[in-house]
């Protein structure tokens, strides 16, 4: 979508995605490899009962769902930001997640384009909120 396309207040579901064991523990050796995603027995005894997922896990995966969505397209010109960023609940194996993105912020800049903010939400298959955050893009007009 070219950026004066956009409007806040927008909002925009995307399919969801389960997560196994194997999709946590294979993200964490590479990218987070502490014991919460990686020891099932030491995270038995830990607060959450279970392996979780990273945050940052989470936050790859909500990026990608709302990418998959299309709505960008071939407009996006670059990321710029992303803020208050929440890990509100934890993800656990087999969670299903899916997303809510909301425009939340239209900033016109020269030339025509601008930046836009989604409010992105990640829903557990519980319809609990697992994570949220704005992200920012320059979108072409």
């Amino acid at each position: 979508m070219k950026f004066s396309e956009y409007a806040v207040g927008q909002r925009y579901e995307t399919k969801s995605i389960k997560l196994s064991k194997t999709d946590i523990m294979e993200f964490a050796k590479i990218y987070d490899p502490q014991y919460m995603h990686l020891d099932e027995e030491k995270a038995k005894k830990g607060r959450f009962g279970s392996l979780i997922a990273s945050g940052m896990q989470t936050m790859n995966i909500s990026f990608k769902l709302w990418i998959e969505v299309g709505v960008y397209g071939e407009n996006v010109v670059a990321g710029t930001g992303m803020n208050h960023i929440q890990f509100i609940k934890p993800v656990f194996p087999d969670d299903e997640l899916s997303v809510v993105a909301e425009v939340i912020e239209l900033l016109p800049r020269r030339r025509g384009n601008g930046i836009v903010t989604v409010l992105l939400t990640t829903y557990n298959q519980n319809h609990q909120k697992v994570f949220q955050a704005e992200l920012s893009a320059l979108i072409d007009n």
